[in-house]
């Protein structure tokens, strides 16, 4: 289990994705690309691991996906983000 958090972790773009998450709060695929200066592809593969790791929480409106920290996110993982973040 640590393996997958340390490399979910290793990633500067991950990091910035629940940087920012946690300071904005719920956003939108195409707000956090912008934000971060990265494809929209690559932002979803960032999302969609994070999301596998429970780590995020998505919320359909309107057609669109709208992504948040998890607040029942796993221990280990909350502990290791606060550290990185």
């Amino acid at each position: 289990r640590w393996t997958i958090v340390f490399k979910a972790l290793s990633n500067i773009n991950r990091l910035k994705i629940l940087t920012l998450l946690s300071t904005k709060g719920k956003l939108h695929v195409t707000d956090i690309a912008e934000a971060l200066k990265i494809s929209l592809t690559a932002t979803s593969n960032h999302l969609i691991m994070l999301q596998k790791l429970d780590v995020l929480e998505t919320e359909g409106k309107d057609g669109h996906v709208f992504y948040e920290l998890n607040p029942q996110m796993p221990q280990d993982f909350a502990k290791n983000i606060k550290l990185f973040t």
